[in-house]
């Protein structure tokens, strides 16, 4: 019986350990981790129409729901970008293991210090803070036709092409996305 009470200890205390882990990575990175349900995954990748001639990056790529989903299923070349550690660890061993290792980069850092040159789509699940960060880097960086898809969080001052209420996902096309909203979207 004590061997039971102590398997259970263990397990407990191990639950513990990683959802605080979690929750202390999300203070120190900046980074809390909610993964993105898998219908607005793929309404992401739907409506931004990803196919095997864009680079996609996901920005904040957690453990890789849009990366392996965007090279597999899209054929795309993925750009998957994470600053915490152990989320970083969780995609390098699943495109270890994966037959797509050969589309997916992977960039352990910070999202601000990225170049959006060669992007022709890019997905995010961010805090709006992050959301209105970035904003000037897409303008500045961004190439006419770039789509941004961002679940749940729009990006300040932009007008999308298209609002999944259903997924809540947004869509924007680069340059016409700072033209000023037309009324329903």
């Amino acid at each position: 019986m004590l061997g039971l009470d102590l398997e259970i200890a263990i397990v407990l205390l191990g639950a513990v350990v990683v959802v605080g882990y979690f929750v202390f990575a999300s203070f120190v990175y900046g980074a809390g981790y909610q993964p993105t349900p898998r219908r607005s995954v793929e309404a992401m990748l739907r409506l931004a129409e990803v196919g095997p001639r864009d680079t996609v990056y996901d920005l904040g790529a957690g453990t890789g729901a849009i990366v392996f989903r965007a090279a597999r299923t899209y054929r795309a070349r993925v750009v998957g970008v994470e600053v915490e550690p152990v989320r970083m660890g969780i995609l390098r061993l699943r495109r270890r293991l994966g037959s797509d290792e050969e589309r997916i980069t992977l960039r352990w850092g910070n999202l601000f210090a990225l170049d959006f040159r060669d992007a022709s789509v890019v997905t995010a699940f961010l805090w709006p803070g992050a959301m209105a960060r970035l904003r000037p880097k897409f303008e500045a960086e961004l190439r006419a036709g770039a789509r941004v898809v961002s679940h749940c969080h729009a990006v300040p001052g932009w007008s999308p092409t298209t609002y999944d209420a259903g997924a809540q996902v947004y869509l924007y096309r680069w340059p016409e996305a700072r033209a000023p909203a037309t009324g329903g979207t």
